[in-house]
């Protein structure tokens, strides 16, 4: 009789936010197959979220561009995972790709979406596949619910995981402020995602008459760094945190706050992930899908979103994110702030 291990592939070729909200299936994964490997292959850029789990055996890291792939560059990945000889691989993406980098791993056992669309043949590159089911729910149950192809119940808990790595902390605290201060992150992937810089300025003076300390974040590129010299012109005693690039070290800035503010963006689960109170703003995209899950995470939800949903900046003469006031985000924060 055998003593291997049985191995377990899960793939997600999601992008930052999305791709924590996978954490919980991840755990089920764990919880199902306590003496399992379980390793995981997802986008090198998201890699570092993942890779201080400690429920995870590996974290496999695939070289792409977004909306690009190689396979001159993936192929020697692909190999490397096929001589793990897995017994069973889960794709959570539900896309061309990773039905096919799938099949070519491999594993005795894929399961997969059983969707529509795709290329023809689809389907036909999983063993066991589940349909997904109509009408909205939370991305972390959605997932989840992929593993009753297996019939692998739900995680016990349904709160997002991400840990920080602890060789970073003393560089983290050489950036970010001492004491309590909450961290209010201003840009998202599309604009129209975004409070408006406004309502920042203004909720930073009510939370300075109150002795309340606010940093503010932003991305990279060229568009969220407009932003931040906009917010400057706007509030010029606003507090920025300078650039962190790199993921590793930005979470462990995230770390250490009391709280986070922001819109529905990746930054937004990081700091769920991490164990960090949040407050997120929204309008665009729904709350009952998106929201960090858990008693000490808040949802605020503007007016009626009337924007198209093919463009990334809004259109509407009235933005919805605009109809939630720096006052309601006030209150929240200083209840928020109590309880913490």
């Amino acid at each position: 009789m055998s003593s291997r291990r049985e191995k377990i592939l899960a793939l997600q070729f999601k992008y930052f936010g999305d791709a924590v909200l996978l954490t919980p299936a991840l755990r089920a994964l764990r919880e199902s197959y306590p003496e399992a490997d379980i390793h995981l292959l997802v986008p090198a850029e998201i890699a570092p979220l993942f890779e201080h789990l400690p429920w995870l055996t590996r974290v496999w890291a695939m070289p792409r561009r977004r909306g690009r792939a190689s396979l001159r560059e993936t192929w020697p990945l692909i190999r490397a995972l096929r001589r793990e000889r897995f017994d069973r691989s889960v794709d959570f993406a539900g896309n061309d790709r990773g039905a096919i980098v799938s099949f070519l791993i491999g594993a005795g056992r894929r399961l997969g979406w059983a969707e529509r669309g795709g290329f023809v043949g689809r389907r036909f590159l999983y063993t066991d596949a589940v349909a997904p089911e109509a009408g909205p729910m939370h991305e972390s149950v959605r997932l989840a619910r992929l593993l009753a192809g297996w019939r692998v119940p739900p995680p016990r808990s349904l709160a997002a995981e991400v840990h920080a790595d602890p060789a970073l902390a003393d560089e983290a605290a050489k950036i970010v402020p001492q004491g309590r201060f909450a961290i209010c992150h201003v840009a998202s992937s599309q604009p129209k995602k975004e409070w408006p810089l406004a309502h920042w300025a203004a909720l930073l003076r009510l939370c300075s008459a109150a002795g309340h300390r606010l940093v503010f974040t932003t991305a990279k590129g060229e568009r969220e760094q407009a932003l931040m010299s906009a917010l400057r012109r706007l509030a010029p005693e606003a507090e920025i945190l300078p650039l962190v690039a790199e993921l590793p070290l930005f979470l462990a800035v995230l770390r250490r706050a009391t709280l986070f503010i922001s819109g529905d963006t990746g930054p937004l689960h990081f700091a769920a992930g991490l164990g960090v109170p949040t407050i997120s703003l929204f309008g665009p995209s729904l709350a009952v899908q998106w929201a960090p899950m858990g008693e000490k995470h808040h949802s605020l939800t503007g007016g009626a979103c009337r924007c198209d949903g093919n463009f990334p900046d809004c259109r509407s003469a009235r933005h919805c994110l605009a109809e939630i006031t720096p006052q309601r985000v006030f209150a929240v924060l200083e209840e928020a702030l109590r309880a913490s």
